[in-house]
């Protein structure tokens, strides 16, 4: 039989959908600083929100509900291929590190953001910014903490941005696969699963 089951609650639905236009908002105005900064402190809030609350949410919330080891991971993968995939009622083995790559490069992108930001006299940690002047005196002409900080910020920005476009494939494929909108189920919060796929985590 089939039921409904609760399975994004009101904090895991604002942050994605919270997310989403902010994070796009933060990469198309990269060369509009004082916007660029603001929007970059509200991923970074969020991404801190999501993170607490991946530790102390609810069920399917938690880190500790999705984040699986390299074994469960290959069965996984190899009941997909079998076109047999097991069914998750949270996220399924591969997402779950999808979700915690988004964060990390997310997290890290932030960071490099405040630190150019910084180097420029600006910001949080304005006076505070490690300085990698002697790293790009070594490697590149004039060497400015800010040149260096912004590149890698920028490259970051760009994996996380490769990153969420992953994400989307495997979102419309896994749809497609366990035959549910997923889309669906982050606006609603709801999941039609049968009992058997109950077999997760606790």
């Amino acid at each position: 039989m089939s039921h409904q089951v609760k399975v994004w609650d009101i904090v895991v639905r604002s942050f994605h959908w919270s997310l989403v236009p902010t994070f796009f908002l933060a990469y198309l105005t990269g060369d509009d600083s004082i916007l660029h900064a603001y929007t970059g402190y509200i991923v970074l809030t969020l991404v801190v929100i999501r993170i607490i609350w991946g530790i102390i949410g609810t069920r399917y919330a938690r880190f500790t509900n999705f984040v699986y080891g390299r074994e469960t991971v290959k069965t996984y993968i190899s009941s997909i291929l079998q076109f047999r995939p097991i069914h998750y009622i949270g996220h399924n083995p591969l997402g779950g590190w999808m979700i915690i790559l988004l964060l990390s490069f997310l997290l890290l992108t932030t960071w490099t953001g405040l630190e150019a930001y910084a180097a420029e006299g600006k910001g949080p940690l304005a006076g505070l910014s490690l300085d990698l002047s002697p790293i790009g005196t070594a490697f590149a002409d004039g060497g400015k903490s800010h040149s260096i900080w912004k590149g890698i910020h920028e490259f970051l920005a760009n994996t996380t941005l490769f990153l969420v476009t992953v994400h989307i494939i495997g979102v419309l494929f896994s749809s497609v696969v366990h035959n549910e909108n997923l889309i669906q189920s982050m606006l609603t919060g709801e999941k039609t699963v049968s009992d058997e796929d109950d077999h997760e985590r606790k």
